[in-house]
């Protein structure tokens, strides 16, 4: 039996340019100021990515492969627990929409073939917003949220 999958769409107005919010999803440096990971990977089409935390141990959480990039328009990727990466089944999509806007650019986020029911669901249903509400502040003033959990730690 086939799991029942769903998604979730996000559309966030940034005062930027489409080459600065690509280079934010795709640049390790960038990365880790709003998310508190690394997203690493050649961004080729077929290439593997990582989603790595920053921190001392540097353990990976996400993993997936690149299917699609249009620089800076367009980025598609497959997404999974680092845990659950021989499990086919347990891959989900997502898609960045790059788009200039009159107020910068318009990113849509689109995560689709989610498990009804699944932690990744419930992680991403709430995990997105924060993360581009994040992109977006360290995009418009230089300065993400505390992601990583470091300024609490200290």
């Amino acid at each position: 039996m086939t799991a029942e999958r769903t998604s979730f769409v996000y559309v966030s107005y940034i005062a930027s340019t489409p080459e600065k919010v690509f280079e934010a999803i795709t640049r390790p440096e960038i990365t880790r100021r709003y998310w508190g990971h690394e997203n690493v990977s050649d961004w080729t089409p077929g290439a593997r990515w990582q989603h790595v935390r920053d921190d001392d141990a540097r353990s990976v959480d996400l993993v997936g492969k690149v299917v699609e990039v249009t620089p800076p328009n367009r980025l598609v990727i497959t997404w999974t627990g680092a845990s659950q990466e021989a499990e086919p089944d347990s891959y989900s999509r997502v898609t960045f929409e790059i788009e200039p806007d009159a107020y910068g650019v318009r990113l849509c986020v689109t995560h689709d073939d989610l498990i009804v029911g699944s932690q990744m669901e419930a992680g991403v249903s709430k995990g997105w917003p924060l993360v581009l509400s994040s992109l977006k502040s360290c995009l418009e003033t230089g300065k993400g949220f505390d992601l990583s959990g470091r300024a609490k730690a200290a």
